[in-house]
């Protein structure tokens, strides 16, 4: 899918045409230079690969630097592959914001935050086995029972347990783009999304 690599800046709320207050995710979307462009005949796929954000040079590989001067530009922190743009672009070009103008939704997908090792009522939302009176002792916030007997005398896969919650690739589809400020480079769509203020998202049309 066409679309953009953008930064969360973070989330306010703007007023609609009826009054009504909307809050909104405010993201800086572009401009992304091409970098690479695959074809069916070199790649065996069609894709542009887009970068975005400046990068000091000192901190680039002599391999990605060669890459980015390929492409006429500077160094860059994220790369990103998309497809299925509208039109045709050159290694070089940058695509700006533009391209959501006449966008009524996009697909939004980043990395949500992390929150560690996390217990069963954080995690999956458990209500705990129960009350603190009849013989119940710390126990408020447990699991309770996994099923398992003398058969299957196993745990099955994916029973929901405590362990490792957020830091996964979260993607937010139909939000509705509230705004396009070009010069500023900005994209308002409606709703929250995944990470923190200042990591990268990726926006699909």
């Amino acid at each position: 899918m066409p679309g953009l690599i953008g930064k969360k800046i973070g989330m306010t709320s703007v007023y609609s045409a009826e009054g009504k207050c909307i809050p909104c995710t405010v993201i800086e979307a572009g401009p992304c230079v091409v970098t690479q462009v695959k074809t069916l005949e070199s790649d065996g796929y069609a894709a542009l690969q887009l970068a975005f954000e400046e990068k000091k040079e000192k901190r680039t590989t002599k391999a990605l630097d060669g890459h980015f001067k390929k492409a006429n530009t500077t160094p860059k922190k994220k790369l990103v592959e998309f497809s299925n743009f509208d039109k045709e672009y050159a290694l070089g070009d940058a695509i700006t914001v533009d391209i959501f103008a006449d966008t009524v939704y996009v697909d939004v997908a980043g990395v949500s935050k992390g929150k560690g090792f996390q217990g069963v009522v954080k995690r999956h939302g458990f209500a705990g086995v129960g009350g603190a009176t009849h013989g119940q002792h710390n126990r408020l916030r447990a699991p309770g029972s996994i099923g398992a007997a003398s058969y299957p005398a196993r745990v099955f896969k994916g029973m929901r347990m405590a362990g490792r919650m957020g830091g996964d690739t979260v993607k937010v589809q139909n939000l509705q783009v509230l705004k396009v400020i070009p010069e500023n480079n900005l994209l308002l769509v409606k709703g929250s999304l995944p990470g923190s203020k200042g990591s990268y998202v990726i926006i699909e049309k």
